[in-house]
């Protein structure tokens, strides 16, 4: 299930940062935090900063971007996330 989440996350980043004025980002933004509660609901908080940093190594690889900002989207899903 993971390996499916991360291709989902590499996919949902990905189409977000190229495409910045897309009225579909708001969608895209949501299905990153739902994936967030997914992976906190099966592993907790060690499984989503698990997958948060594979997927950053992997869009600044292959897109070079980096999508630290974004680790506030999973700001509401644990007390011990916060960024």
């Amino acid at each position: 299930m993971d390996a499916y989440f991360e291709e989902e996350l590499i996919d949902l980043f990905t189409y977000y940062l190229q495409n910045p004025s897309s009225q579909e980002l708001t969608s895209k933004k949501e299905r990153i935090t739902e994936i967030g509660r997914e992976l906190y609901q099966d592993g907790g908080q060690d499984s989503m900063e698990n997958m948060f940093h594979s997927v950053s190594i992997r869009i600044k690889e292959e897109i070079g971007s980096d999508i630290s900002k974004y680790r506030s989207w999973w700001n509401e899903i644990s007390d011990g996330w916060n960024y």
